[in-house]
């Protein structure tokens, strides 16, 4: 039996949700397995448990294993990763491999040739098997080896040390680029203390302390990060910025760097930018049905601006990615501005900010317009020069998308009036406003029910998303999301939580999301804008007449759907 009929048959997906995968364009990239599981509709654990029903191999919880490091060199770390495979127990002269893949037949002859005994394939989550690479393979050299071959590093042969891969100070700077890409952290943090020097991942949106490192690495390390991301090495005092690229586990990493000089020393912050993750198709996004349907109805317009609101780090360049994509074709001519360009998009012309040069937003700006273009995307609108092209450009006829540092939709809006902008103008040009937030997902290894307590109760109640006796209301205006397991929202008020396991790092969660608001632009809030009506008024209106919920309710209502915690989204949004 075949793994989707499988998996129809045990009731965990339906019929039509495997012919949807059935005809997803990723189909013959992908395996059907790792699609299901990409859509949440089964969690990775349960995909195991048909895959050992129908293969019959074991699955094995990589984690709960003490791996002996001499049985972990019998394969090699190109091996390892190549595969996705992590040897576990050798037993008899044979080698029990955990393998993401059990059917990889070139892998398992491979490993024999190499190993002179025969395999025994199990299966286990790709994430524990590349969290058992990084621990076992990635951190090779002790940090003792390493501070005894550093301690004779000359500053003065920095060019030279930048060449030779087999340098100590290149295998340190490896190890923690490459530790941060398996464990899928978006930003590395060297923060130089009084007398250590700390580094920190940011993962899932939340810094975790990865090592401390001695005070007298701090030169050497900030060095070798200066010479690969070509930056002045001899400057110490002044801020710089630059860029790294280069190729891990076959994929490409881009790696923004910050070097801000502290009292102690060189801060450094490297963005990690994983091009193999790619841009998110508009429906990953985790719009609400009501959301969803407004927002593709206002990027289909030919003309106005569509701005995306929030904080640094919510993930409003990746929402725009998604939108360009989305009416990525060729009819249309579509030009960016960016600082920088995250993601290289097919048909899509893409312009790098260089202000050095006098390459500015507005002076871009300026430019693509000679080109005759249909759809405009600047990276942010950052003060009142760029706004102003970005709003005359819209009523010329082209659709405008950009973000801005907002902390709602609707104060968007004043936002663009304290910048300058004349309320006509605004009133004439701007067709939607897009919130948003980013909040973690719970975990589906771990995840479990739990009954809500009273200040939660009271916090839903307050928002309208569950009545006096518990009862969850219908018109939240996220209509039809469903927790993990595909039901609706329950009569009794239970939250889904993770508890923690391996998968997740004993966090809890894995994985972001987004919590949105979207605020359509109609003729009475033109009027509203003109004659300078308050914030409330324009959200009173949008909430009776268009639909509108805040990002709170939407945040609210997913937690309820146990797709993120209370907690988080209380993290995210405030409680106004």
């Amino acid at each position: 039996m075949r793994l989707g009929e499988l998996l129809v048959m045990n009731g965990l997906i339906t019929q039509e949700q495997l012919e949807e995968v059935l005809r997803d364009e990723n189909h013959s990239k992908k395996k059907i397995g790792e699609l299901i599981v990409e859509r949440g509709w089964i969690t990775e654990r349960q995909l195991l448990e048909a895959l050992e029903f129908q293969l019959g191999f074991p699955v094995v919880n990589v984690s709960q294993y003490q791996l002996d490091e001499r049985v972990v060199q019998l394969i090699t770390e190109q091996q390892a990763k190549k595969y996705t495979v992590i040897p576990i127990e050798r037993l008899h002269g044979k080698i029990k491999v955990a393998m993401v893949d059990p059917l990889n037949y070139d892998a398992i002859e491979d490993i024999r040739m190499s190993t002179g005994m025969n395999v025994m394939p199990c299966i286990a989550t790709r994430a524990e098997i590349e969290q058992a690479i990084a621990k076992y393979y990635g951190m090779n050299d002790s940090m003792e080896e390493l501070l005894e071959d550093i301690g004779d590093y000359d500053v003065k042969d920095e060019e030279q040390e930048a060449q030779d891969q087999d340098s100590p100070i290149v295998k340190l700077v490896n190890q923690i680029i490459q530790s941060a890409v398996l464990q899928r952290a978006s930003d590395v943090h060297i923060d130089p203390q009084e007398n250590h020097v700390a580094v920190r991942y940011r993962i899932d949106g939340v810094l975790r302390n990865e090592r401390q490192l001695p005070k007298n690495m701090h030169g050497v390390l900030t060095a070798r990060l200066k010479i690969i991301s070509k930056l002045n090495i001899a400057e110490k005092r002044l801020p710089q910025d630059g860029r790294i690229q280069l190729r891990m586990n076959n994929q490409r990493v881009d790696i923004r760097v910050s070097i801000l000089p502290t009292v102690h020393g060189e801060s450094i912050v490297l963005r990690i930018l994983d091009q193999s993750i790619g841009v998110k198709h508009l429906h990953e996004l985790g719009l609400s049905e009501s959301n969803m349907e407004k927002f593709q109805k206002v990027i289909r317009r030919p003309n106005g601006i569509i701005l995306i609101s929030g904080p640094t780090g919510s993930g409003k360049t990746s929402t725009l990615y998604s939108v360009l994509q989305e009416v990525n074709s060729e009819e249309v001519k579509i030009i960016t501005v960016e600082d920088p360009v995250e993601y290289r998009m097919e048909g899509v012309i893409q312009v790098q900010v260089n202000t050095q040069i006098g390459l500015t937003f507005a002076s871009g700006l300026r430019s693509i317009l000679r080109q005759d273009p249909n759809i405009i995307m600047v990276g942010e609108i950052r003060d009142v020069e760029t706004a102003e092209i970005a709003v005359r450009s819209s009523l010329t006829g082209h659709l405008v998308l950009s973000t801005i540092h907002t902390n709602s939709a609707i104060g968007t809006i004043s936002r663009l009036a304290d910048m300058g902008i004349d309320p006509y103008l605004i009133a004439s040009s701007l067709t939607c406003v897009v919130g948003q937030r980013l909040v973690r997902r719970v975990c589906s290894e771990c995840a479990s029910q739990v009954a809500a307590d009273e200040k939660e109760i009271a916090l839903l109640q307050k928002y309208g998303l569950i009545g006096k006796q518990g009862q969850a209301m219908a018109s939240t205006g996220t209509e039809h999301v469903h927790g993990m397991s595909g039901n609706v929202i329950p009569s009794n008020v239970y939250l889904t939580k993770g508890s923690g396991c391996a998968v997740c790092g004993n966090t809890g969660y894995k994985g972001r999301m987004a919590v949105h608001e979207v605020l359509v632009i109609d003729e009475p809030i033109r009027r509203m804008i003109v004659s300078n009506a308050p914030a409330s008024e324009i959200q009173q209106y949008a909430e009776q007449e268009l639909g509108y919920t805040t990002m709170m309710v939407d945040g609210l209502t997913k937690s309820l759907a146990g797709l993120t915690t209370i907690e988080e989204v209380l993290k995210a949004v405030s409680d106004e």
